[in-house]
């Protein structure tokens, strides 16, 4: 079967948990970006109970539901995070923008798939207050300037198939199987399992900054909505 049905779109993991439902955060953010993206084909990744609840709504608005299994951890609040490597593997799309379900578009971003076009992989830098401000605000930030780790957040990303972003997700896999081994030799951690913006951040690291960021574009970044910024 042929992975990549389609050039470009959108793709976000949806697997529920206690607390969230993040299939019912994928639903508005794929409603949302249908209004304000011309190029708006969008993709969510399910685990096999989240699947079931997938309903005629959803799928009307939904261009791509794909399952998966979970990870190690099974019905753990923070299994939603342990198979988001897996999104160079399951992506409908030769080129995807991946994202946290939380996050929302004010207006049309379409004019940045060619900045990101620039890299076969880009992570986004920094994030802004509601203010529109650069955060400074290092907090929940300790454990990436204690190990000098890239600034990146994992709420937006593009990657395209190549073999630059194959080696990136690779390496984020060798991490997350591995974060037993790797979490030891990080000076402030205290994470079981990797967040994905530390898993990420820690792959950034070994592949070279350089290759999987832009941060002389502000503009690739978003609005953090988190009494942190206040």
């Amino acid at each position: 079967m042929i992975q990549h049905k389609e050039q470009q779109g959108f793709l976000t993991f949806a697997i529920n948990t206690e607390a969230v439902d993040y299939l019912e955060l994928a639903y508005l953010q794929a409603l949302n970006i249908k209004a304000t993206q011309k190029n708006n084909r969008y993709a969510v990744i399910v685990d096999n109970a989240t699947l079931e609840k997938v309903n005629e709504r959803h799928r009307s608005v939904f261009d791509y539901v794909l399952s998966m299994s979970v990870g190690n951890n099974g019905n753990n609040p923070g299994a939603n995070f342990e198979d988001e490597w897996r999104a160079f593997w399951l992506t409908p799309f030769k080129e995807t923008i991946k994202l946290e379900s939380d996050l929302l578009f004010t207006r049309s971003i379409d004019h940045w798939w060619t900045a990101f076009r620039l890299k076969d992989i880009c992570l986004s830098t920094g994030a802004k207050n509601y203010r529109g401000i650069n955060s400074t605000v290092r907090k929940y930030r300790e454990l990436f300037d204690a190990n000098q780790l890239p600034d990146v957040y994992n709420g937006l990303m593009y990657f395209r198939y190549s073999q630059t972003a194959h080696k990136f997700f690779e390496v984020a896999r060798y991490i997350q199987q591995e974060w037993a081994h790797v979490s030891t030799h990080l000076k402030k951690c205290f994470e079981e399992q990797p967040s994905t913006d530390v898993l990420y951040g820690l792959t950034a690291l070994m592949v070279g900054e350089e290759i999987c960021t832009m941060p002389s574009m502000d503009f690739l970044n978003f609005v953090h909505m988190d009494i942190k910024f206040l």
